[in-house]
Order: C-alpha cells, then structure tokens, then sequence
C-alpha cells in the first residue's frame, strides 16, 4: 500500500484562492493538489488561511485574513474615445507599389 502524507502541516499558513463551494457551504481551496475546506468564504474568494486539521485526504483551515487580489493586467489595448477619433497617420511604405504585380515569376 502506497502511504502518502499530505502537503499541508497544522499550523502552516497559505495564500488561496477559493475554486468552489460544498455541499455543506465551506468553500474548497487547494494548495498542492490538496483539498482544503474553508467555513465562511464564497467562490473567487483570494484569503490567507491557516491549516486547522488534517486528514488522510483532506484538510480544514481558518481565514486569517481576506486579501485584495492585484489586478490583472488586461491583454487587450485601452483607446479612450479621443485617441480612437482621430485620424491614423499614414505610415511610408518600406514596399514600392507597381502594376506588375507577378510578372516575373515564370508559367510553368
């Protein structure tokens, strides 16, 4: 039989995310692949916990503290109205434009 301890001590102290919410209302974090249940949080939740108990397969932890997740910093430009009204400058083209587009690549 494989006896594997859990990742989390009594005592230690985390910063989570809560992922969800159980049946019984506690909401459910993990810290290394280890399922923790949190009493008094809801999902989305970013807290500093601390481990209570540990079981075989599961834990239980406290909030010591409800933290302010840094904003993510968004992938997509901000343009205010102002910059996006105004007119585009025209780049110069580092491509001189011809009529003979093809021409020189011979028919096979």
């Amino acid at each position: 039989m494989n006896e594997q301890s859990a990742p989390v001590n009594v005592g230690e102290t985390y910063e989570v995310t809560i992922s969800a919410v159980g049946e019984k209302g506690d909401g459910i974090a993990r810290v290394k692949g280890f399922v923790l249940f949190v009493p008094g949080v809801k999902k989305g939740d970013y807290v500093k916990l601390k481990i209570t108990k540990v079981l075989k397969s599961v834990g239980f932890a406290e909030v010591i503290e409800r933290l302010e997740r840094l904003p993510k910093e968004s992938k997509f430009a901000t343009v205010s109205a102002e910059e996006f009204d105004e007119p585009e400058e025209e780049l110069e083209s580092q491509y001189e434009e011809t009529e003979d587009f093809g021409d020189d690549i011979e028919e096979k």
